[in-house]
This record gives structure tokens, C-alpha cells and sequence, in this order.
């Protein structure tokens, strides 16, 4: 059932790792974990699809949901540290139609930290909008505010990753799927994509839906209102659990929810940052750079999900609602489906998990993460 390699250290891992499939309902996945650059844990287990006909393997893909938000963000912290991004200027002088509506002097770091006040857009959206990135940037760009840009944040959900894919498009000439490939991934060697190739549908795991939110649960009550923003910040353009093992979901770039990666890439990645930015003779970004991408913008309630929050640039920084380890200083991104990476920079640790049964609610306390990530720090 459980393959791959892992370090006689982190043995509780791999067994936490089988509980998942024993006890908490796992129908496949992958974990791993790198220590000052080098990879101690690299498992995967179970199945790439709801019937359980297809063994999950070395090279299995799988939709990795919000985690995707921290590697766009990455893409405009890249481009900040070559000077080719100034985070602090205006996004109109970028995209200069996103002056509109009152968004003159919206600076560009409020976009990274979820307080633009842009995490929905009013219009109603047709469900094809969703792959159609001019329709959808050029409704944000009209878009008045929700709330005063700065005074409060509140998850964009999907908004976040046109308003970061803009900018980056607008200030390197190429789409962020097509820069987070040349830039970041094909350099760290990452089986990571933003837009995936129809080649690699023969081993992309398919997302087993979660059971629809039940009362009480933060989605269900995003979703009785459609005229709410929380509504419309999870369903403008419109779009459904089963579309994202569809081509058409695939191949677009969604770059706030719809990266396909493996736990190994993520983990490899954050590494590196967990590292100082560099590594392998690779340098990603210099000590400056990843200290503001890391530094706290905002903590407190989330305007749009109404849960607890503490964030940085593009990342989320630990607390008990985001578990990114025990250490304050982590830093990474959880997805709606139970996928999370995160550098812990004190332990110059790297961590991903990678799961394709999607965890319920936008709870992001997925049980089977922190059974692993309690086996990881148990065995430092």
C-alpha cells in the first residue's frame, strides 16, 4: 500500500501516513519532507481515482487547490527581488485599466495579502468565464472595492490569482503559469504546473469530491446567499467540484486553486525558501526579498470565510486554524482539498502532502495533515 523511501528517523511519519488509509478514510496521496536540503521522506500511497482501479505512483500528479496561491505569489516576489516588480507602486502602473473604480493608488503588495477588498466580483460572471482570463481581469479591473484597500482582509479565494497573475503577465510579458515554469520550476527540477498539459492527464489523479458543506459550516453559510460577497467570492464565475478533473480546468491557468503537483515538488520547494531562498547553487530569492514575503501583514478575522487568519504576502504564517508546524516563523499554504506545504526556516524543513480526497468545509484543520505534521516535529 505505502511506497517510496523514508529516513529511519521519521519512521512515526510513515506510520501516520498509513493510518491515514486505515483510519481516516484516505483514498490516495503523497508526503514528503526535506531537512536542510535533503529529502527524508518521499511516500505515496492508495489510489489516483474514486473506483480505486489505478495504484498512485512515483510520478502521480494531483489539483492541489489553494496551496497553488503561495507558488503565484512566489512569481511576483521573484520578480520584486530582480527589480522588475515594485511592491509597493500602484498595480495601475502595471495594468493601468485597474486605475478604475477608485483603485488609482492600490498598491501591489495589498493584492498579495488578501486586503485589496477585491475578493469578488459583483457582476455575475457566465460559468465559462472561468477559463477566459481577459473576461475575468478585465471585470476586476472595473471593480469598486468591498471595503477600503488595507483596512481589513478577506480571503480571494479565486480573485487572488488574476490580480497576482495580471501584475506578473503585465510586468515580465508572460502568463504566471508560463513564468512559474521557466522561472521557478524548471530551474528546482519541480513536477509542478499552473496549466497542465493534456500529456499529463494519463497520470493525474482525479479529485474525489468532498460531501456537500452541512449547517454550521462556514461554506454552507457562505453559500445560502447569493447576493452576498462570500457567495460570489466562491461562485462568480460559477464552477463545480467536478469540473476540476475536466481538460478545460486543467489546461487553464487558475492560479489562486488549480496548480497539479506531487507532495516531493512541494516539499523541494519550500525547502529551498526554508534554506534562505537558495538552493542547489539555485538561488530563488535573496534573504531581503523572502523576509518581506514572509513578514506578518494582518492577523485577526477573515472578512470574507469569517475564520481566523494571519498572513504575510501570498503566504499564511502559522496559528492553531492554519497548522503550518509548531514554530511562528513557518510559512506556506493549505488547500480547500487537504493538500499544504510549508518551510519552517527554524528546522530548515520543507513539507507537502498531496492528498485526492477532498477534505470537507473550508475547515482547514484536515486531520490527515496533522496526524503527519505531528509525526514530522515528533521525530526532530
Amino acid at each position: 500500500m505505502i511506497d517510496g523511501t523514508c529516513d529511519p528517523r521519521f519512521l512515526a511519519v510513515r506510520d501516520a501516513f498509513a493510518e491515514g488509509f486505515a483510519q481516516r478514510d484516505e483514498v490516495g496521496a503523497a508526503v514528503a519532507v526535506t531537512l536542510d536540503g535533503r529529502p527524508v521522506v518521499d511516500l505515496w500511497g492508495g489510489y489516483a481515482d474514486a473506483a480505486r482501479t489505478r495504484p498512485w505512483q512515483r510520478d502521480t500528479i494531483v489539483h492541489v487547490f489553494s496551496t497553488t496561491k503561495a507558488m503565484a505569489a512566489l512569481c511576483a516576489h521573484v520578480l520584486a527581488d530582480r527589480g522588475q516588480l515594485d511592491l509597493d507602486a500602484p498595480v495601475a502602473r502595471y495594468w493601468p485599466e485597474f486605475a478604475q473604480a477608485g483603485k488609482s493608488t492600490l498598491p501591489v503588495h495589498l493584492t498579495l495579502s488578501h486586503r485589496a477588498g477585491l475578493p469578488a466580483i459583483r457582476r455575475p460572471l457566465p460559468p465559462e468565464a472561468m477559463f477566459e482570463w481577459t473576461t475575468v481581469t478585465s471585470a476586476l479591473a472595473a471593480e469598486e472595492p468591498w471595503w477600503k484597500p488595507g483596512t481589513k482582509h478577506g480571503y480571494h479565494l479565486i480573485t487572488f490569482g488574476w490580480l497576482v497573475g495580471e501584475v506578473v503577465r503585465r510586468a515580465s510579458g508572460r502568463t504566471l503559469g508560463t513564468f512559474f515554469r521557466d522561472e521557478i520550476a524548471t530551474p528546482l527540477a519541480l513536477d509542478c504546473h499552473i496549466g497542465l498539459a493534456a500529456e499529463q492527464d494519463r497520470r493525474t489523479a482525479d479529485v474525489v469530491p468532498a460531501p456537500p458543506p452541512s449547517p454550521g459550516d462556514p461554506l454552507f453559510e457562505a453559500l445560502r446567499d447569493p447576493d452576498s460577497m462570500a457567495f460570489k467570492a466562491i461562485a462568480n464565475p460559477p464552477w463545480t467540484p467536478d469540473e476540476v478533473n475536466t481538460r478545460a480546468w486543467r489546461a487553464a491557468e487558475i492560479p489562486a486553486v488549480n496548480g497539479h503537483t506531487n507532495a516531493r515538488a512541494v516539499a523541494r520547494l519550500y525547502g529551498v525558501l526554508a534554506r534562505g531562498g537558495e538552493g542547489d547553487g539555485i538561488r530563488l530569492l535573496g534573504r531581503e526579498s523572502l523576509a518581506r514575503a514572509t513578514e506578518q501583514q494582518c492577523e485577526g478575522r477573515d472578512a470574507v470565510t469569517g475564520l481566523p487568519g494571519r498572513l504575510a504576502l501570498g503566504f499564511g504564517l502559522s496559528l492553531p486554524e492554519w497548522p503550518l508546524g509548531p514554530g511562528r516563523r513557518s510559512f506556506g499554504h493549505p488547500g480547500a482539498g487537504g493538500s499544504v506545504g510549508f518551510a519552517d526556516p527554524e528546522a530548515r524543513l520543507g513539507f507537502g502532502y498531496t492528498p485526492n480526497r477532498m477534505g470537507a468545509g473550508l475547515d482547514l484543520r484536515d486531520p490527515r495533515a496533522i496526524a503527519l505534521i505531528d509525526a514530522v516535529y515528533a521525530s526532530l
